[in-house]
């Protein structure tokens, strides 16, 4: 490999090494029989514990994939050493936001099947949530 061909080497190590959106995190499959025994309000607190705690890595891996994309950014166009300094892929961190999401989502499967009426939202962060664009405008 030549001198100038390391750059494009480089770059392309370091797409694969990029920490992944969270919203582009899959669920990992979390059976429901754990939480078969459950009653509807006990439901609707390990809801709010799981979908609180996932909201927190929401916050986290987006800012760490957000940090991946600016310096690859960067390296890309300005100096591509700075692409070994990528944190680079999915952590534990990731792990557990899909194992969370798969527990949400056995929560909410055993209390639809419970008749339970409670309602489950989408894990995402209040203020990530995008604004209707009438309130984008103000």
């Amino acid at each position: 490999m030549n001198l100038r061909t390391f750059p494009i080497f480089a770059g392309l190590v370091a797409l694969g090494a990029c920490a992944t959106q969270p919203d582009e995190i899959g669920s990992a499959y979390v059976s429901e029989l754990q939480y078969h025994q459950y009653n509807c309000n006990q439901l609707g607190a390990e809801a709010a514990r799981v979908s609180g705690r996932a909201n927190e890595l929401f916050a986290t891996l987006k800012k760490t994939a957000d940090n991946d994309e600016a310096q690859m950014a960067a390296g890309l166009i300005l100096l591509w050493p700075i692409l070994f300094f990528l944190e680079g892929g999915d952590g534990p961190a990731a792990q557990e936001y899909a194992r969370l999401k798969g527990e949400y989502e056995a929560v909410e499967k055993v209390a639809i099947k419970k008749e339970c009426g409670l309602e489950f939202a989408p894990i995402v962060p209040p203020e990530v949530e995008e604004k209707p664009e009438d309130e984008e405008n103000t």
